[in-house]
């Protein structure tokens, strides 16, 4: 997904005792909320007016029990990247605690902060978790140490500059006396809270950076007591399953559900409305998930297509090519690139192309809602809580603190259940709506199945480039011109004040800011406004396709003017030395000076580099690839590496980078949905395949040691391998790839 903000910077506000807030009473020991510092956001359109400039305020949680339990409340879903155990670390660290004493819990959505929209949106995405919370995390963990260490030195009445911590104990050397957090919680609570603390310097980090943290979240998600959306079970609930319609912006004309409630388990069936960037259908409402899946397939319903969308890939496709035969509208220009292509000693014409994808993560949507007077409690792996919030708040025509959000595990996202539109959620809202105006007053928990979610929108756009390379006569970039062709991800919905003078920055980002030293370059996009296939941000949004091209394209122009691949990048990095010492890093690593090892009879070797910065981190793949006769090929080996800041937990960075990598080798070997005749043709993964495990090349992650603050590492490990490897293919073959996935592309040996 993509932040709603690039950049989170700012003084980080004074820490504020918040234990008045409802899901917090009870508590004992000591509580602390932190106000987080300023930054400009966009509130969610309708629930509040958006303020230019207005604070980023989303609220973090530290809670020491009296049995010295400490409990970090965490602002961002836990969807497998690692987030808890992050945020658990920068806490536990300024608070100098016993990691086994660190439990993390989900913040439900924050209807206080709501009160003052301006204040910001509570979410999850664009790699942001840890960059956002560095500071704020071990601000929080240093206030809370500082206020143990005013109690003990208050109830011992000794001098606190002689009291020291360690390990979840508070210990005066000079008096021999020690005391653990839970013994002094509550005297702690009733401390003053200073408005300043000093923060460790880096030398002295006994967690950050090292490999002792285990993941907070690893136990339970093991033993199976992690608690996920279908985990939860509510007295009475039902379960829906719903028919949605098979074309976008199809309604229902009519059904006939005798057949699905003649299906045992089956309880109700309600026809619920639609939004117009939701589905509307009918669903079935069951005392299993089993039953009501039966009964939805039981259904027969017809649908009015009168206002459907009826195009093809190939259709839009034609369309976005013709359109590439005009000017669109200039994303970034520097210098004169018409005169520049003029005087160009060679020029490279070519045009590369990504399909639409389904987000496909492990758990499908899902969401369990319960409706009561005046008030809706949902239940949910939740990754955009404010946006959401106010959603349902105007469904249901209620204020948005009457909306709580509790947070639960999710299984996977890659962006989806951080949709704008918040589509799934308001859909099990309506649903649940729909039966109690027919007088069924219990929660319902939609289920969506893998192919309601193949085939329930919200792709990733498919994209075409076109470019033009102008080298001078020594093979130096001389002119960099690109088009490019997709749908907006912001355009019509509540982030479309994100758009910059017409042009969607999720959809140029990596090209228009190229960071080769290319004198002359105009980066061109083309958003169509009549395409109605639902789009959204994806594992590393616009970089997914503008990396494919801009490395590829760069690849290209090396291979033109008769150079090493590395060494043609490096020349044209003097002005970014980070980006440079992650391409050497990379390749030393790689043996990149070395040759292959000499591949089996009838058999290519080849090696390919791509290097791409994304989420303000830079990131170098080397990939090592064998092609066969016939032109099947397998990747052998992706040596990463990457400048990412502080690496705060090891173990987590590496696990996000080959995540990565594999996520995106799924995508370039395989990934492609299809629509005809407006239909999507795909449903699950037999038609839609994944990454096998037999397809997994043998990975290397090394990290630039780096003092600069942290950026992001959950998406930024995708970008670069789906062009890594289309150059190792031409490396071995000299077949150049400029259309992903690459399946099926590659000719057998000797034919043209």
């Amino acid at each position: 997904m993509h932040p709603l903000v690039r950049s989170h910077a700012g003084a980080i506000a004074p820490v504020r005792n918040l234990s008045r807030r409802r899901f917090m009473q009870g508590a004992g020991g000591l509580v602390l909320g932190i106000a987080l510092g300023p930054a400009v956001a966009r509130a969610a359109g309708g629930a509040a007016p958006a303020a230019s400039g207005a604070a980023f305020a989303p609220n973090a949680f530290v809670r020491i029990g009296t049995d010295g339990t400490v409990t970090v409340l965490s602002k961002h879903l836990e969807m497998g990247q690692g987030a808890y155990t992050g945020l658990a670390t920068l806490l536990a660290e300024e608070l100098d605690a016993d990691w086994a004493s660190i439990r993390v819990e989900g913040a439900p959505a924050d209807t206080d902060l709501y009160k003052n929209l301006a204040l910001g949106v509570q979410g999850t995405g664009g790699s942001t978790a840890i960059a956002n919370s560095y500071e704020q995390m071990r601000r929080a963990g240093a206030t809370a140490r500082a206020m143990l260490v005013a109690a003990a030195a208050e109830q011992w009445q000794v001098d606190p500059q002689g009291i020291t911590v360690s390990a979840g104990v508070v210990r005066h050397a000079a008096s021999q006396r020690q005391a653990g957090f839970g013994e002094l919680a509550e005297r702690a609570a009733r401390q003053p809270v200073p408005d300043s603390v000093p923060l460790k310097a880096p030398a002295d980090f006994k967690l950050i950076g090292q490999e002792a943290p285990r993941r907070v979240d690893g136990a339970a998600k093991t033993d199976g007591t992690a608690r996920f959306t279908q985990d939860m079970k509510l007295p009475g609930m039902l379960v829906a399953v719903a028919a949605h319609p098979p074309r976008f912006g199809a309604t229902v004309a009519g059904f006939d559900a005798s057949k699905a409630k003649a299906v045992p388990g089956v309880r109700h069936v309600v026809q619920f409305p639609g939004t117009p960037h939701s589905f509307g259908g009918v669903a079935v409402l069951a005392d299993n998930t089993w039953a009501a899946r039966a009964g939805r397939d039981a259904l027969q319903v017809q649908w009015d297509d009168s206002k459907a969308y009826r195009k093809g890939t190939e259709e839009i496709r034609a369309q976005f090519r013709q359109a590439l035969d005009q000017p669109g509208k200039v994303a970034g220009s520097k210098g004169d690139v018409d005169a520049a292509l003029a005087q160009a000693a060679q020029v490279i014409e070519a045009e590369y192309e990504v399909p639409y994808l389904a987000h496909a993560a492990m758990e499908p949507m899902n969401c369990l809602v319960q409706l009561g007077d005046g008030r809706c409690d949902i239940w949910n792996g939740e990754q955009f809580q404010t946006v959401d919030q106010a959603a349902v708040a105007r469904l249901l025509g209620i204020a948005p603190e009457r909306v709580s959000i509790t947070q639960l595990y999710a299984g996977g996202s890659f962006g989806r259940r951080a949709n704008a539109h918040a589509d799934y959620v308001v859909e099990a809202v309506s649903i649940a709506k729909a039966a109690r105006d027919q007088g069924v007053r219990v929660p319902v928990k939609l289920v969506w199945t893998r192919e309601d979610d193949m085939r329930g929108g919200y792709y990733r756009p498919l994209n075409v480039h076109r470019a033009r390379i102008g080298l001078d006569a020594q093979g130096k970039p001389l002119a960099w011109h690109v088009r490019l062709a997709g749908q907006s991800i912001f355009l019509g919905g509540p982030f479309e004040a994100a758009m910059q003078d017409g042009i969607d920055p999720t959809s140029v980002e990596g090209q228009a800011d190229l960071r080769y030293a290319v004198p002359n370059l105009r980066v061109e996009s083309y958003t169509p406004e009549d395409v109605a296939v639902p789009v959204l941000w994806y594992r590393s949004v616009g970089h997914t396709h503008t990396a494919f091209s801009a490395e590829g394209l760069m690849d290209e122009a090396a291979a033109a003017a008769r150079q090493d691949p590395v060494a043609y990048r490096l020349a044209l990095l003097q002005d970014h030395p980070r980006h440079r010492k992650v391409l050497e890093l990379a390749a030393e690593r790689a043996g990149w000076s070395q040759p292959l090892a000499a591949p089996a009879q009838g058999e290519r070797r080849g090696r390919g580099v791509a290097l791409h910065e994304s989420f303000n981190t830079i990131v170098a793949q080397v990939a090592e690839v064998t092609v066969k006769a016939d032109g099947s090929f397998k990747v052998d080996r992706i040596v990463c590496a990457l400048d990412c800041g502080v690496v705060v937990n090891p173990d987590v960075v590496r696990a996000q980078m080959e995540g990565g990598i594999g996520f995106g080798l799924s995508t370039a070997l395989h990934g492609a949905l299809t629509l005809k005749d407006g239909q999507v043709e795909q449903s699950n993964f037999h038609d839609y395949p994944i990454l096998r495990i037999n397809e997994m090349p043998a990975v290397e992650v090394h990290t630039v040691a780096s003092t600069e603050k942290p950026t992001g590492v959950g998406e930024p490990g995708v970008p670069p391998v789906a062009p890594a490897v289309a150059n190792a293919l031409f490396n071995a073959t000299g077949q150049r790839i400029r259309r992903l996935p690459f399946a099926g592309q590659l000719k057998p040996a000797g034919q043209a």
